[in-house]
């Protein structure tokens, strides 16, 4: 797989050298480190999870085209973090043509940038190496200068991978249907458990202990468990509030799988029962998604969920009373905004807001099968919102799915978490 991907991106760079580093890892105080996760481009094309790492794709060299410089073996330092690939290793496990130690990359580097006159390169997070491309670049242009040969340009290769990994390949969608059925099973524990009196994070860890027991690498993203008002804020991660009688309880978690996302929202009472206002609501938000879902197929422009969502929403908002006046003028104004503020989905993958080519300028591609995106209108409505009627204040919906694009229409990846008011009541109560 990983071989597949780095020959097609040798095809679009053809001419051209790529150099990649790997991610920093990241500290969590001046002495410990949070769990390490590879950049994503890096391991898309390698599979190689190391830190302090160079990936170098040289498509005309005569006799290596990938090369890896990566931590040598030293056992005294092993003891303290795990046995490393090595340079023997990055040969012999993970496919490359030639490898180094990570300390010769400035000697190295120069045999396979050649003659190549375009550097594909993202400028990133990480500033020594970043100024380490720069004296190469200047290095060049003396040799440009002089011999008329050397690297001219800079070129972002973010968007040749984005636009590979719009489209998933069969191995990806196993990993990311193993990621999402991680997560519905923490989804349907989660429901299965919750009662009044509880504190939000005793979910949060239920959901954690699942996806670790079901060998998931841990959470995508930051678990939210919102109860009550706190459902009105969009990325609250806090988790520490004791969920109340009568509070609704939005669960946004997913799972990651070898690099791969599941991401999913519910929403549900916590007593099993839904107040009518409460009802109110969730039916207006779940009646937008299933309408959306059901407008998912190939040919359909990527941008159009979002256009349709903003439209259904801003009729509810006008059905409830939360707005008032004409739909259109609304919506051009962005009142809509007050209660709705996102987009109503994002692309999934080895992120999960997937970095993926959705567009070309202002021009939207169309759904193709194999694209896996998540779905997951809302509204949000604060409790000190201002013109509401009373008994929606503090309500916050939303409702989260996974889809995959197929050859005829598009396939739930999530289906097997209840949503239905019904459903939910049912399960729960």
């Amino acid at each position: 797989m990983y071989e597949n991907r780095r020959k097609t991106f040798m095809e679009k760079i053809a001419g051209g050298v790529a150099i990649f580093p790997s991610a920093l890892p990241a500290m969590r105080t001046h002495s410990t480190e949070y769990r390490y996760r590879q950049d994503a481009n890096f391991y898309y094309l390698t599979g190689f999870d190391e830190p302090e790492a160079v990936c170098v794709i040289a498509p005309d060299h005569p006799d290596h085209q990938y090369i890896l410089f990566v931590r040598p073996r030293v056992p005294e330092q092993e003891v303290w973090t795990g046995k490393r690939a090595g340079v023997e290793g990055a040969k012999e496990h993970f496919g490359a043509d030639e490898a180094y130690p990570i300390e010769e990359f400035d000697e190295k580097i120069s045999q396979y940038i050649g003659k190549a006159d375009r550097l594909y390169y993202g400028f990133g997070a990480d500033e020594t190496f970043n100024r380490k491309i720069v004296e190469l670049l200047k290095r060049y242009r003396n040799q440009r200068l002089r011999e008329g040969t050397g690297l001219t340009t800079v070129i972002d290769p973010t968007e040749i991978l984005a636009e590979m990994r719009l489209v998933k390949e069969e191995e990806e969608l196993g990993c990311i249907r193993q990621a999402v059925d991680i997560s519905v099973e923490a989804h349907m524990a989660v429901m299965r458990a919750v009662r009044p009196g509880m504190y939000e994070y005793e979910l949060e860890s239920l959901i954690d202990s699942i996806y670790r027991q079901n060998g998931g690498i841990g959470p995508a993203f930051l678990t939210i468990v919102a109860s009550g008002p706190n459902a009105t804020t969009l990325h609250y991660t806090t988790n520490d509030c004791q969920i109340r009688d009568g509070d609704l309880v939005l669960i946004d978690a997913g799972c990651e799988y070898q690099y791969y996302c599941g991401d999913i929202t519910r929403t549900f009472p916590a007593n099993g029962k839904f107040t009518d206002a409460q009802r109110a609501v969730y039916q207006s938000v779940l009646d937008v998604q299933c309408e959306i879902i059901e407008s998912i197929r190939p040919g359909v422009s990527i941008g159009d969920p979002n256009q349709k969502a903003v439209e259904m929403l801003t009729e509810a908002m006008l059905k409830l009373g939360l707005l008032a006046g004409d739909k259109e003028k609304l919506i051009e104004e962005q009142e809509h905004r007050k209660f709705y503020m996102h987009s109503v989905g994002h692309m999934l993958g080895a992120e999960v807001h997937d970095v993926t080519k959705t567009r070309e300028g202002e021009e939207y591609k169309t759904f193709q099968p194999g694209m896996v995106m998540t779905v997951e209108p809302g509204l949000y409505i604060a409790s000190d919102s201002e013109n509401v009627p009373p008994e929606y204040l503090g309500i916050g919906v939303r409702i989260e799915d996974n889809i995959l694009v197929t050859e005829s229409g598009c396939e739930v990846l999530t289906a097997a978490v209840p949503k239905t008011i019904d459903e939910i009541e049912r399960l729960i109560g």
